[in-house]
């Protein structure tokens, strides 16, 4: 899996948000705001390959996590990630 082009992350106000830039993204009206753990995994992912397996790796290395709910947070994240078209 990947993020798709025309996606970033910025601070805005302190704030983690997913901002849609380029003609394909013109429809999409949506403002996602990231906590700090899915912003940590964001930056270490974006234009990059990667699988929810690698994404709950990426979760034990930084917080103090079981790999169960690593990979049960990585599971949601990247499914709600999907559903609002972020991922291809």
């Amino acid at each position: 899996m990947k993020i798709r082009k025309g996606f970033e992350l910025r601070e805005v106000c302190g704030e983690h948000i997913i901002v849609a830039y380029g003609r394909e993204n013109i429809d999409f009206n949506k403002v996602i705001s990231l906590n700090e753990s899915a912003s940590y995994l964001w930056k270490n992912i974006v234009d990059k390959d990667f699988t929810a397996e690698m994404m709950a790796d990426l979760l034990q290395q930084e917080y103090e996590v079981d790999a169960e709910t690593a990979m049960r947070d990585a599971k949601t994240l990247l499914d709600e990630w999907t559903k609002v078209g972020l991922t291809e």
